[in-house]
């Protein structure tokens, strides 16, 4: 299922590379998310795939929403068709396409492909988490003062509370902070070790699902804010190396 998961993604990053740059027919959901014909033609494709190959595994889909969960089936599969919208429409090269095998609630295959690097991030539980087939492992940094951390902001970030306490707190005690604009790659880079740690509020489950298994299978460690059990049902989530994860957690706690 791995190899099934990682020839999808391709197939769906080279749709949507062919498509990036060019006119784009742009809707809206809500105020601000957008979405665009690629994103729909990628989760088609995606869609169409999983039902040729496994009919009888249920879909949760970014642009169908719980809507397409359909059967009855211990196997979900959980897809981005484009995790990075904004990005792309802007001609941003900051983009992925993600998807997630889930078997009786424990996400089991992930992986995501960024088409502009050609970079494809995947893990397999208990089988350890690569990059373009070489194995990843999570930083060894272990302050908070000399790490690189990546957040994304919510679209409805106005209204949270905390949300300009924590991102002060961490710009004040971290060596930087990044915002690129796609959960689903900052996740993948804490699994490589490009960034050291991650917090966010407001993800949905096709969102993260991936990236909680890259992270998990490299070594890291994912929770909620306050270290708490995570689930991909029931965000925010901090995902680190590990190392720092306490020092993050007192921060967002």
């Amino acid at each position: 299922m791995l190899n099934f998961a990682i020839e999808t993604a391709r197939d769906a990053g080279r749709l949507l590379l062919e498509k990036f740059g060019g006119d784009l027919k742009i809707s809206k959901k809500g105020d601000i998310n957008l979405v665009t014909e690629a994103d729909l033609a990628s989760e088609a494709l995606i869609m169409e795939r999983i039902r040729s190959y496994y009919p009888k595994h249920s879909i949760l889909a970014e642009e169908s929403g719980e809507a397409v969960v359909a059967g009855d089936s211990a196997w979900k599969w959980i897809i981005d068709p484009l995790d990075g919208t904004t990005n792309y429409s802007h001609g941003y090269p900051c983009w992925c396409v993600t998807l997630a095998l889930e078997h009786d609630g424990e996400v089991v295959v992930g992986v995501t492909f960024d088409p502009t690097r050609d970079e494809l991030f995947s893990a397999e539980r208990g089988r350890g988490a690569s990059l373009n087939n070489k194995p990843i492992r999570v930083s060894k940094t272990e302050e908070l003062s000399e790490a690189l951390i990546v957040t994304g902001f919510p679209y409805d970030f106005k209204h949270r509370s905390n949300f300009e306490r924590h991102l002060t707190e961490f710009l004040l005690h971290s060596r930087a902070v990044r915002r690129d604009g796609s959960a689903a790659i900052d996740m993948a880079y804490v699994a490589c070790g490009r960034f050291d740690g991650f917090w966010e509020e407001g993800l949905n489950p096709w969102d993260m699902a991936a990236g909680l298994l890259l992270i998990e299978e490299a070594g890291g460690q994912v929770s909620r804010h306050d270290s708490s059990a995570f689930s991909i049902y029931s965000p925010p989530i901090l995902a680190t190396n590990g190392l720092i994860h306490s020092q993050m957690s007192g921060i967002l706690r």
